[in-house]
């Protein structure tokens, strides 16, 4: 039997730069007030949040994704045509068909490569880093960009009390390769099918489309279209939350060899203040450990949250290269994924 060949395998990966874009426009709660039966002090007050951005003007999904995918390049000081693979991760690419990876590599003048979308909503860096570190370890790539991008704007529904106020937009993307020290530990990721709407949309795609044909031989203004929005069970999430996450924490340290006492800094998805602010309690990590607290001005951000997190804690000297950091992403599918690492770099393009 004829033996086939294995790539050289590389013990040792980590994130060598790092990249994010934010929109330009900045809205607030009293902005989203103008339309939602609420306040300013009941939104913070329940998440943390005061602000968040929402594309605006040219911007879209391709071009954020692109320019935080332009800046981890960079910052990293990797020659492009060393990158092997661009993972896309998203929630929010207009088209399955084409998906978008392949169009934001062509953006960046690195056509060609492997491109792949993924689908994994809140915990999709965390996959995503997993599926990167697992590719350069095993030799395919000795490169893999990983971009997570988000527009979550477009799809709320502004009177819904349960998600018109979490959600934003933006892009955050880290290059990972090899390293002389591992930086990167092994995913503990999972999922949870039997509960998986409760972060859902209100329209399948097939009967949206049925709708959308049906539509288009009526009177619109006497029967509307309702347009597909994201929706959420909020005390379903939590309630999921509060018995999956402490277990998916614990294991995550166990299995990169780390102890509580090692953690320089923590980076939950920025879902809610509160509940991160629990998570850190519960863990037992130290009171003066820097904890992320991007959610306050940009909102949850699904997929980009945790990039988006990194990048504003190295940019604004809360956190620098080199420190050890848990990572834990957590939301739609439902799923989460969870890693300990060591943080890239400080950018020197910033999204700010």
């Amino acid at each position: 039997m004829a033996s086939i060949k294995v790539n050289a395998t590389v013990p040792n990966v980590a994130m060598v730069g790092i990249g994010a874009y934010r929109p330009t426009r900045i809205v607030s709660n009293d902005e989203v007030c103008q339309t939602l039966d609420s306040s300013d002090e009941w939104i913070y007050e329940r998440s943390g949040i005061r602000n968040r951005r929402y594309i605006s003007g040219d911007e879209t999904a391709r071009s954020m994704a692109v320019a935080a995918g332009e800046r981890a390049i960079i910052n990293s000081g990797i020659p492009r045509e060393e990158i092997g693979m661009v993972l896309l991760s998203t929630l929010s690419w207009t088209t399955k068909i084409p998906h978008g990876a392949p169009q934001v590599a062509y953006d960046l003048g690195i056509n060609g490569v492997a491109a792949v979308d993924l689908a994994s909503g809140c915990s999709g860096f965390g996959y995503g880093l997993g599926m990167a570190a697992d590719l350069v370890r095993a030799g395919t790539s000795k490169y893999v960009l990983l971009i997570c991008v988000e527009t979550l704007s477009v799809v709320l529904e502004p009177t819904d009390r349960s998600t018109a106020f979490i959600f934003g937009d933006g892009a955050g993307a880290v290059v990972v390769g090899p390293s002389e020290e591992n930086g990167i530990s092994p995913t503990v990721w999972g999922s949870d099918g039997e509960n998986g709407e409760a972060i859902g949309q209100n329209h399948d795609m097939l009967s949206y489309m049925d709708r959308a044909q049906e539509y288009q031989r009526r009177d619109p203004e006497t029967d509307p279209l309702d347009r597909m929005v994201v929706t959420m069970e909020g005390p379903r999430v939590f309630r999921w939350a509060a018995v999956t996450l402490p277990r998916a924490l614990k294991s995550t340290l166990e299995i990169s060899g780390i102890t509580a006492d090692d953690i320089d800094v923590f980076i939950p998805h920025q879902a809610n203040a509160r509940i991160n602010e629990l998570m850190k309690k519960n863990l037992g990590l130290r009171d003066d450990i820097p904890m992320a607290n991007d959610i306050e001005n940009t909102g949850n951000t699904s997929a980009a949250s945790i990039p988006l997190a990194m990048e504003e804690m190295l940019a604004t000297g809360k956190a620098t290269g080199g420190q050890t950091a848990l990572l834990l992403g957590f939301g739609a599918g439902l799923s989460y994924a969870g890693q300990v690492v060591t943080l890239p770099p400080a950018p020197q393009i910033t999204s700010f």
